[in-house]
């Protein structure tokens, strides 16, 4: 009997590179990879001897020079005498607070429009239906501006205003006012490079919410998995709740936790937490018209999912609101959330519309006043684009993990 014995590979010559299908894909990759290195290194020599021959040399030392601005809404100290780099972080997170706000709220509307409008009350539809329509093709600029409009002309003065919620809340043409949390027990503060110094007690407290959250679900995990084995139903909701809100709550108490309220002095109210009429005009203005983008992607999530789903949840007794939340919603998200990660990110990079309204975020700051007073345009544009990609990124690798998390595991 014959035996047929395996052909030897072939000895590896330079030529394979190029002339077998295995090494091709990657040599070409290759070779494209240091042809895209040498032309961005010659794009930058170049840039740098032209900037050279203009008498300018290429570097952020400006950072550490005074700003000589005044920024009017910010989250930590600032005055102008600070730095433009201390100056850059403020507009930072200015940029971040609307991102965050902004898409909180987006969602909220979205998912609420999106629900709606699938409504069997004709009315409610159709008015989700106009509101969806108009609201996405109006420019967003004109929104904003909008908005803007409406807070100053129909808002009373801070001398006219009336605190609403027992004092915790005052809506004025200026701005609108907030209860601000205050401690008794002070743990200090950290040092952060210099630009910014981060409390103690918040940190604690966000570390001990963490701890919270994950403790909950390593209790969800244990609960399931011994009903799995037992068939014993396990109470869960409320020892998840319990073990986030009591330690939380312990630690509130011990850290002396009170609250400031806005007070009426002079002309203008004084104390509490003050969001500038430009960041309430933006935030609303950026969430109503990416939430009419998100409702789209709601109802198309929806309508994806069979209507048998539906007449079986009726059929076991559910009411619609559990339906929708229980049954429809969770096997709507496989399409509802990738295009709301565009979503975000198209909200994010909007809110550099702010400067319209005189709100100063990283635009604003980094690439506006800090622009024009230094002439660093090729250092300026290059932290903000740096900015704006690093947000981008991260919004899409927690919203892709999240989509990984919440997808349907199928056979």
């Amino acid at each position: 009997m014959a035996v047929a014995s395996a052909a030897a590979p072939d000895n590896f010559r330079l030529g394979m590179l190029l002339s077998d299908t295995r090494y091709r894909g990657y040599t070409i990759q290759v070779i494209a990879f240091f042809l895209l290195m040498l032309f961005f290194g010659w794009l930058i020599s170049n840039t740098i001897s032209n900037l050279e021959a203009l008498g300018k040399e290429f570097g952020f030392g400006f950072l550490s020079e005074p700003a000589s601005y005044d920024i009017n809404q910010r989250l930590i100290e600032y005055t102008s005498r600070s730095s433009h780099a201390r100056a850059a972080v403020v507009g930072i997170l200015n940029t971040l607070l609307v991102a965050v706000l902004g898409c909180a709220l987006a969602t909220v509307i979205g998912v609420i429009a999106g629900v709606l409008r699938l409504s069997k009350n004709w009315l409610v539809a159709r008015l989700m239906s106009v509101y969806i329509e108009v609201v996405r093709n109006i420019p967003v600029l004109l929104q904003i501006i909008l908005f803007s409009a409406l807070i100053n002309e129909t808002l009373p003065s801070p001398k006219q205003a009336e605190p609403w919620l027992s004092g915790g809340l005052v809506m004025t043409n200026r701005g609108f006012y907030f209860p601000e949390p205050l401690f008794a027990n002070s743990l200090g503060a950290i040092d952060i490079g210099g630009l910014f110094s981060l409390s103690l007690n918040f940190i604690v407290i966000l570390a001990v919410l963490i701890g919270g959250i994950i403790a909950g679900r390593v209790y969800g995990k244990w609960a399931h998995a011994k009903q799995d084995a037992t068939g014993e139903a396990q109470p869960i909701f409320w020892v998840r709740t319990a073990l986030i809100v009591v330690p939380l709550a312990a630690v509130l108490l011990i850290l002396g936790l009170h609250f400031g309220y806005p007070e009426l002095k002079g002309f203008n109210y004084q104390g509490g937490i003050f969001a500038r009429e430009s960041l309430i005009a933006l935030w609303l203005a950026l969430s109503v018209y990416t939430g009419a983008f998100i409702a789209e992607n709601v109802r198309a999530g929806i309508q994806s999912v069979s209507h048998g789903q539906t007449e079986a949840a009726f059929a076991l007794g559910l009411r619609p609101n559990r339906t929708m939340s229980l049954i429809i919603l969770p096997q709507a998200l496989r399409v509802i959330i990738p295009p709301l990660i565009s979503q975000y990110l198209n909200l994010t990079k909007n809110s550099s519309l702010a400067i319209a309204v005189g709100y100063m975020d990283a635009t604003g700051t980094l690439g506006g006043i800090t622009l024009n007073q230094t002439g660093r345009e090729m250092e300026c544009l290059m932290l903000l684009m740096a900015f704006y990609l690093i947000v981008s990124l991260v919004i899409s690798a927690i919203m892709n993990w999240y989509n990984e998390r919440v997808k349907l595991v199928e056979r």
